[in-house]
């Protein structure tokens, strides 16, 4: 009896599921951008592959787990469209994209909600700006037309691996490296199986890497994904004061992560641009130590770098804070003199002038910063000096750079050489370190660089020391809530 009410009341869920799934409750294409700004992105690869060329992204795969599928950023980037196992083929020639998206699961529907699916391509049309939509059974077919008509042909595809959830291309290419070393596993990327299927199927064309369009295109910002990165700035801000009100001797590091995430999802944020950075005392020697297990105590120097995932950018902000609210005269010496030199780099940042000119410039402030400062342990005074030399000595380089591009991943690649120009997006974390007290001392700041001039999205965000130990005698989250048990 039991059975048949079940296979009934399945069956009969499947019947009415298409008029329960013309009921949609939630967005299912982006809102955060209109379809004329992902049409802008796709005429510039048009432009940039030429006519006797395609491109061809492969979108995200199904999630492992219980986890909300979240596209790749290319694939997001060129379509907005967020459907697992989708393709999109770019043809300059015709000016024209298809968008291959799954045939429809209606038993998973039924369960989980609607997803756009190729029987939706005239809804998915009208929604998206995409010329046309099919199933992925198809595409092979098209690219076959194609070659017939244009051979031989380019085929661009992207061959870094694609990032994924908090994911920058750094650690999307140790994950590949690290399979492909382990002599019990051997996976090859998903990106270059991909690549050589192209390359099996359709031995007249050549496969050439769309990577570098992407990243180049990528690096200057539109006001729209300024705006969402400012969100995600923001967020990342009142985090951190969230967590610097929070903050006492005898509490865990994981409590304000738990504390962060609250005001990120709190407030609109689809998840973590990265594991949050959480180290107290000795665990801040270690720039990416993540465990947040330690249980903070009076006298520990405290690090926390954490931002969210806002519609698909980020934000990568760093601030330091005494566990106890007060700093320490060490803190205060070290930290002080850090800060002054910090400071001086972000007054140059503007346009027209390269890396390496803003940070000689900065150097000449720092020397001053230095010879005007007052250390209580020899050891200090060897660190900023080492500081200072580190610093000097890598504005001298060639590939001199303030920090690391930041949008649609943490650690966004793009182009490195040049004058900086309106939209781009970066970070600056210098880093002054003591390494017979195991001390670390870095800050960091998200920077968009405007027509005439640069503007610090995080600047609300104190660095001063009174301001920080103003804000940490404010009742906080984990005052409020104190732990279960």
């Amino acid at each position: 009896m039991i059975v048949r009410r079940f296979v009934f009341g399945l069956s009969l869920a499947l019947v009415v599921a298409p008029r329960l799934l013309a009921q949609v409750g939630f967005p299912l294409f982006s809102t955060d951008f209109p379809p004329e700004e992902f049409a802008k992105r796709r005429a510039a690869v048009y432009d940039a592959i030429g006519g006797n060329a395609v491109a061809i992204l492969q979108g995200a795969p199904t999630p492992v787990g219980y986890t909300r599928f979240r596209q790749s950023n290319d694939f997001y980037y060129l379509s907005g469209v967020e459907v697992a196992n989708a393709y999109l083929l770019l043809d300059p020639a015709e000016r024209k994209t298809t968008l291959y998206l799954p045939h429809r699961n209606e038993r998973r529907e039924v369960g989980e909600g609607k997803v756009f699916s190729v029987e939706d391509a005239a809804e998915v049309e009208k929604a998206s700006g995409l010329d046309a939509v099919f199933g992925p059974d198809l595409l092979g077919e098209h690219l076959a037309r194609i070659l017939q008509r244009r051979a031989p042909l380019t085929v661009y595809t992207p061959l870094f691996p694609p990032e994924g959830i908090a994911e920058s291309r750094d650690l999307a290419l140790r994950r590949v490296a690290e399979l492909g070393s382990d002599p019990w596993d051997g996976s090859s990327s998903r990106a270059g199986n991909f690549a050589r299927r192209l390359s099996e199927r359709f031995p007249n064309s050549t496969v050439a890497d769309l990577s570098p369009i992407l990243d180049g295109l990528r690096l200057i910002k539109s006001a729209r994904e300024i705006e969402m990165i400012r969100r995600a700035t923001r967020l990342s801000g009142l985090a951190l004061m969230e967590a610097m009100r929070s903050t006492r001797p005898g509490q865990y590091e994981r409590e304000l992560d738990a504390v962060a995430k609250f005001v990120f999802y709190r407030n609109g944020a689809q998840g973590d641009a990265y594991y949050s950075l959480i180290g107290s005392g000795q665990n801040a020697w270690w720039p990416h130590y993540n465990a947040g297990k330690r249980k903070m105590e009076d006298g520990d120097f405290l690090l926390m770098d954490y931002a969210p995932d806002v519609g698909y950018y980020m934000s990568d902000v760093t601030r330091m804070w005494p566990v106890n609210g007060t700093f320490a005269p060490w803190q205060r010496e070290l930290y002080g003199f850090y800060r002054a030199c910090y400071e001086a780099i972000l007054r140059g940042i503007r346009p027209g002038v390269d890396a390496g000119a803003i940070m000689k410039e900065a150097v000449k402030q720092m020397e001053r910063s230095l010879a005007a400062a007052k250390f209580s342990k020899d050891v200090y005074r060897r660190a900023a000096e080492s500081f200072v030399k580190d610093y000097r000595d890598a504005a001298g380089r060639p590939d001199a750079s303030l920090g690391h591009w930041v949008g649609m991943a943490t650690h966004d690649d793009g182009p490195h050489k040049g004058p900086l120009k309106p939209g781009m997006v970066f970070t600056i974390e210098p880093a002054l370190r003591v390494p017979e007290e195991k001390v670390y001392v870095r800050l960091e700041d998200v920077i968009v660089v405007t027509p005439k001039g640069a503007e610090v999205l995080s600047d609300f965000v104190p660095r001063d020391v009174e301001a920080i130990e103003k804000i940490m005698r404010e009742e906080g989250l984990l005052k409020r809530y104190p732990r279960a048990d």
